[in-house]
């Protein structure tokens, strides 16, 4: 059958769908900023350290000292009116710059899912999320019961991505063949009761993990498009992410990647849960004693209609070609990408690597020879420090910064030297970073770091 693309971008579906994914995407939101405020992790993270790692052309991005608070109740405020709909179109638009601003202060926070944030929050600035159930409609008198089926299948689009390029990731010797580094991480929770000992000390436990984690990437996506599958297919994402959830510290992730799934079921499913949400909403507001009702109109407006659809579609063409692409960015670096991580961020490459390090760092005065070496502490916490002691671009960075430190403290300019080792994956500690080479002199740049050393094994697979 000949794809016609006219005809295709001609469907409309229930605007319920959007409707209902944004509600849940501005209520985890919520729920999110306040954990990471009531943990303390903006004083900890964003506060407290006198020195932040920066993203490459990003380094003007820095926190704002108490005034990050402000930034995070931004952020909340905007999360709360995407989820009620409330002036939507420029909540949405407050809650990417917001979020993204908060993610790119300090690469040592990088995850995952605060990226898949990002990119679900910026799609969604194009999309009628507001065209039902919004405060918006009932301010303008204006509800659609349509909206274009294209609006919906992007979102989808995003979270394929995400799972079968997490699946792909995993296709490598040491996830398939050695069960790393499940194997490790596993292992160290004996303590869980019942299987703990039962289970997560047996060899064969952690390569049916390993096996079934990368059978689920692969198929889950395909499974939730398929209708006859959709069901078992969402149940075994409850299953899988809340037992992520359990066995792992990853924050909000499980709980983003469940209710995104809700959006592969039937606008009829999707009437029904707005449904529910409604009515909940309205017993809230007859609760607090608010005479007024949340009412989702259809009569007013039939249709959604974008002025400028085609100028859209191309903008999101674009966009997701660069989705596909940038994961396989890291083949134009040689060598083991576990190892030396050039092209690994931003490319769903979840939970693949258990890595150690140790960095000691040598400031030498190149006029006399003399020496001295750096006490890490003085300059960073510990969570810091451990991520900089096997991360390489890391490494240049904070020797950047204590060449500057130095520098202005001796009044000459001074040379870096890092005694750097790593272990990957169980493997033997190895030197990461070459102790010859000056990193004060070095550049940060997208070219492949040459004063990298290569890892003393092979890693095959994607």
């Amino acid at each position: 059958m000949i794809f016609n693309s006219n005809k295709y971008l001609d469907r409309y579906t229930s605007s319920s769908t959007l409707a209902v994914y944004r509600f849940f995407f501005g209520l985890l939101m919520c729920f999110s900023l306040v954990r990471f405020i009531s943990k303390g992790w903006v004083e900890k993270l964003y506060i407290s350290p006198d020195f932040h790692f920066s993203y490459y052309l990003f380094e003007w991005i820095k926190p704002l000292g108490d005034y990050t608070y402000i930034l995070f109740l931004i952020c909340f405020l905007s999360s709360f009116f995407v989820c009620i709909g409330f002036k939507y179109r420029i909540s949405i638009i407050v809650f990417f710059l917001s979020f993204s601003y908060i993610e790119l202060m300090d690469k040592t926070t990088y995850l995952n899912h605060y990226y898949f944030i990002s990119v679900i929050s910026f799609l969604l600035i194009f999309l009628p999320a507001n065209a039902s159930f919004s405060i918006d409609n009932l301010i303008s008198g204006k509800s659609y019961k349509k909206i274009p089926q294209w609006t919906i299948d992007c979102l989808k689009l995003m979270i394929v991505i995400v799972y079968f390029y997490a699946g792909l990731a995993k296709l490598n010797s040491d996830w398939l063949f050695e069960a790393m580094p499940l194997k490790i991480w596993l292992s160290a929770r004996y303590h869980f009761p019942l299987v703990g000992e039962t289970f997560f000390q047996q060899e064969w436990f952690y390569y049916f993990m390993s096996w079934a984690g990368v059978m689920y990437d692969l198929t889950i996506p395909f499974l939730l498009l398929y209708t006859r599958t959709r069901f078992f297919a969402f149940v075994m994402v409850i299953i899988f992410h809340l037992l992520t959830k359990i066995l792992f510290p990853i924050g909000m992730f499980p709980y983003i990647m469940i209710f995104s799934a809700i959006i592969f079921f039937s606008p009829n499913t999707q009437d029904r849960i707005l449904k529910k949400i409604q009515s909940i909403v309205n017993q809230i507001i007859k609760v607090i004693k608010l005479n007024h009702k949340l009412i989702l109109k259809n009569t007013l407006k039939d249709v959604f209609y974008y002025k400028n659809q085609k100028i859209i579609i191309y903008c999101f063409a674009l966009f997701f070609i660069i989705q596909l692409l940038l994961p396989f960015r890291y083949i134009l670096y040689p060598g083991e990408l576990f190892w030396h991580e050039q092209g690994y961020r931003f490319s769903w490459r979840v939970m693949l690597t258990e890595k150690t390090g140790w960095a000691s760092f040598k400031i030498m005065n190149p006029t006399d020879g003399t020496y001295s070496y750096v006490d890490n502490s003085d300059f960073l916490t510990p969570f810091q420090e451990k991520q900089m002691s096997f991360q390489p671009d890391f490494i240049l960075e904070y020797a950047h910064y204590l060449g500057d430190h130095f520098t202005a403290k001796n009044n000459t300019v001074v040379q870096v030297f890092v005694d750097n080792y790593v272990s990957l994956n169980g493997r033997k500690s190895q030197r990461l970073v070459s102790d010859t080479v000056n990193l004060y002199a070095q550049k940060e740049s997208f070219k492949h770091k040459t004063w990298i050393l290569p890892l003393n094994d092979e890693i095959t697979g994607f």
